[in-house]
Order: structure tokens, then sequence, then C-alpha cells
């Protein structure tokens, strides 16, 4: 990374943070003074800079807006308890960023700007990271077609934002999960495990029904049978059945490759727990309930970090659970808390100092 890569910063005059309350901030709502913006233009990366958080003035033609040519990451960023801001695993995200780019035939973002561009932000921003336990500063890169013309073809100018928001917990309560047996989020071959912006507008109609029903989210599974899991609307699935963690594999591509997903994989191996990638169909899942042996369920994702899910229903069964006697998953999310927070050491190399 060319670490002395120069940005041309226009500060705020006068910051909006005095008037936020960080404490138990919801998710999204607010943004930081700053934020970051480059150009695509005639095959090079061009007009960078760090500018003021402000509208951005669109045509009615833009591509993005017609043909869904869009994608975005989700980082976060964190205080340590010396106050000191680091960056949770962003070479992660940027990799797999790209790999989205270049599903959606769109130009790869360069590492000085993506990376260096996210710290600098960062290290203007960084009085809005809440300093308290289970809270952090969202990150959203994302990118979209900038071409105004009308036509079905990849456009040959793109836009590239960073933004950045203050959050506090995004799941503040155990989830109750229905399992989808109709619609289908993603099929092998399509844009599963791109972090495309259309994946998720898909998906809105199919949660709403959940939540019609008193369901949080949807564990979606796959095109074929509607028999194996694949994720849920936010977040990839763990599901311990006895001593072993499983999680559905990545082989078919219609599953996104979660960093958290990654980071409870390591430390589920550290707490002894065999963790297996595999098919997971919902019949072994009914099985292992019945038998008493499905011991806890959870999610892992950016926003949600470690969820617990105290319902699975599928069809007219439903498997309940006691999440406060669970000890897997609150372990876990103790553990990725503290090398988040700076309470334990990063043996890993997971935290990215700003």
């Amino acid at each position: 990374m060319v670490e002395a890569y120069s940005i041309p910063v226009t500060k705020i005059e006068h910051s909006r943070l005095p008037g936020v309350n960080l404490e138990n901030i919801p998710f999204g709502r607010t943004f930081t003074d700053h934020m970051l913006e480059a150009d695509y233009e005639d095959g090079e990366w061009k007009n960078v800079e760090i500018k003021p958080y402000q509208p951005l003035v669109i045509n009615p033609s833009l591509a993005a807006l017609h043909y869904g040519q869009a994608i975005f990451e989700g980082i976060k960023a964190y205080k340590n308890q010396a106050g000191e801001a680091f960056i949770f695993r962003p070479f992660d995200n940027y990799n797999r960023f790209n790999i989205s780019a270049a599903r959606m035939q769109m130009p790869a973002v360069p590492e000085e700007i993506f990376i260096e561009g996210m710290r600098q932000l960062i290290a203007l921003d960084k009085n809005w990271i809440p300093a308290m336990h289970d809270h952090s500063l969202y990150i959203r890169p994302f990118m979209f077609a900038s071409d105004e013309m009308i036509g079905v073809r990849p456009s040959e100018k793109y836009k590239f934002l960073i933004i950045l928001a203050p959050t506090g917990p995004y799941y503040s309560a155990p989830m109750r999960i229905y399992v989808e047996e109709k619609y289908t989020r993603a099929a092998p071959g399509g844009v599963g495990q791109a972090k495309a912006a259309g994946n998720y507008g898909a998906s809105m109609f199919v949660t709403a029904e959940a939540k019609k029903q008193g369901y949080d989210q949807v564990l979606w599974t796959d095109v074929y049978e509607h028999k194996y899991v694949q994720e849920a609307g936010t977040m990839n699935v763990f599901f311990v059945i006895g001593d072993t963690a499983v999680t559905p594999d990545l082989g078919s591509g219609t599953i996104l490759a979660g960093v958290t997903r990654d980071s409870v994989m390591t430390i589920l191996e550290e707490m002894g727990l065999k963790v297996e990638e595999r098919p997971v169909s919902i019949d072994t899942l009914m099985d292992a309930y019945k038998a008493g042996n499905l011991r806890e369920v959870f999610g892992t994702g950016t926003a949600a970090t470690v969820s617990l899910i105290r319902e699975l229903r599928y069809k007219d069964f439903v498997m309940s659970f006691d999440t406060a006697k669970w000890t897997v998953t609150p372990e876990i999310k103790h553990r990725l808390d503290a090398i988040r927070e700076g309470e334990a050491a990063d043996t890993h190399g997971w935290m990215f100092r700003v």
C-alpha cells in the first residue's frame, strides 16, 4: 500500500458531532462529516477527494438507476481502550469488492483509493467512532455506473464513494427466522457471491412477508429443491450440532463469502469445536433438533456481527431455543468483541491501524 498517496481534503467548517448522541445510535441513519468520492473516466480513476458529506447531483438517465450496475461493501472501525482507531479486516473486504466488480463488469478500484482513502477518511472523522461496547463506525464503500444514457451495456463511467455511519447494536435481541421455501435469493451461475445492490432489492418483498408473520429475517434455501439452507437476509448462518459447528459451503457460488463468517470459523476452532463447511439440508437440522443435538443457531455479518437465533420455522415445524443457556455463541461474540475493542491480543492481524 502506498501510504504517501495524497488525497485532496476539503474540511467541513463546523462538525455536526456535538449535536449527535452516539449511545445506542440506530444503524445507518446518521453519517459523519466527510466522505470520499472518485470518478472512473477514460479508463482511469481521477478526481479523488475527501470532502464534506453532501448530496450527489445526478442525471435522470444515470445508468445505475436503470440497469442496476452497483456494488458495495460493509466494514467496521473500532476504538481500543487507548482511544486508537482500527479497521477490522479491510483488505478482505477490498478483495471481495473487486471480485464483485469483476462479476458486474465494473472496473477494479485501486488499493490506494480504497484502503488508503478509507484510512485517511476515518482519520479525519475518527471522533465519530463511539467509544462504547457493541458500538462501531460502519464503513460503506460503494460504486455505481455513472454513464448518462439509456442502453443495456456496461457503463464507461463509474463513481466510487465511501461514507461512514456511527452505529450501535444492529439486532438488540435474539431473532426469529423463517426458512423460505418458495422464493430464491440466488442461483448457480448468478450473482449470489457478489455484493451487488440488486441482490438486496430482490429480497425485500420476501423479508416483508416474513415480518408480517412476526419473523425478523428469512433463511434462504437452494433454487432446485428448496431443501438446502444458504444464508439469511443480512447474515451467513451457523448451526452447532453436538461438538461441531456447521455452516453452508461456498461451492455453489450462491452464498456471500462473509469476512465475519471466516473470522468466526477461526475462533470456533480455537475454542476446540470442529468446523464443517458443507451442504446443510433442512431435514438434517430438523432431525438434529428432534434428537436434542441442535444446540445453537446464530448468524454472522458485518452489520449483525454475531446474532443469536432463538427460533427457526420451516413450514409448520418450529425449532425454538433457550438462548439464555447457550455457551458457544456468547463466547464467540465475547472473543471477537475483545479483539475488535483492543481487550485481547490480535494474533491474526485482523485490526488495521488508522
